[in-house]
């Protein structure tokens, strides 16, 4: 059967220091080490086609899939991060407000709204994508895309909860067909290093 899995991007660190991200800011030295197991993990799975959101935490950890798979990456920035505008490279401790408020409207940045209309024509274009590829699709990407997509496009297996903290690289297996069935949910199981388990609270 063909599958999807959608990752998210090797640690930064601005997650580590829990700043809201800028969207240029590179993997750390962990995060370049967590890619490189997450590409061993992957590297027998049957990626054919990595699609991957273009900003570079997320391009970095698409390249590593890409020297273990030789598989080739397309990039779209229909799979970028939520956009914070102006509150980008703020420390959380210093927001003095929930940034994932319901209501809340970062200046010159996407309202939830317009994130999840984004995210709904980036599910479009993966659908696409599954369809016309015959191994694995792999989709790198970030957590509140991740989030968006499981609670809302794809159905969780009895007893899945959608997580609330995705972690770094973390994999998660979606049947490449309707219903969009998910068999394995926010994993990490190829971080068995200690020094390279995510950051206590690591951010978006």
């Amino acid at each position: 059967m063909r599958r999807i899995l959608l990752i998210r991007h090797g640690e930064t660190a601005g997650n580590a220091a829990r700043v809201v991200q800028k969207p240029d800011i590179p993997l750390s030295p962990r995060g370049e080490a967590q890619a490189d197991a997450l590409a061993r993990r992957l590297a027998g799975d049957g990626i054919t086609q990595i699609f991957s959101s273009d900003l570079e935490r997320a391009a970095a950890t698409a390249r590593r899939l890409r020297a273990t798979t030789s598989a080739p990456i397309a990039f779209d920035p229909l799979l970028q991060e939520r956009n914070f505008g102006d509150v980008r490279g703020t420390p959380y401790d210093q927001l003095g407000f929930d940034l994932f408020e319901p209501d809340y409207a970062p200046p010159n940045g996407e309202t939830w709204e317009m994130f999840h209309a984004r995210v709904d024509q980036a599910w479009e274009r993966i659908q696409a994508m599954a369809a016309s590829t015959a191994g694995t699709l792999a989709v790198v990407t970030h957590g509140l895309v991740c989030r968006s997509i499981a609670a809302r496009h794809v159905r969780l297996a009895d007893g899945m909860l959608v997580p609330e903290k995705w972690e770094n690289t973390s994999v998660t297996i979606v049947d490449a067909q309707t219903p969009w069935r998910v068999s394995m949910l926010n994993d990490i199981a190829h971080l068995e290093n200690p020094e390279l388990r995510p950051s206590p609270g690591a951010a978006v």
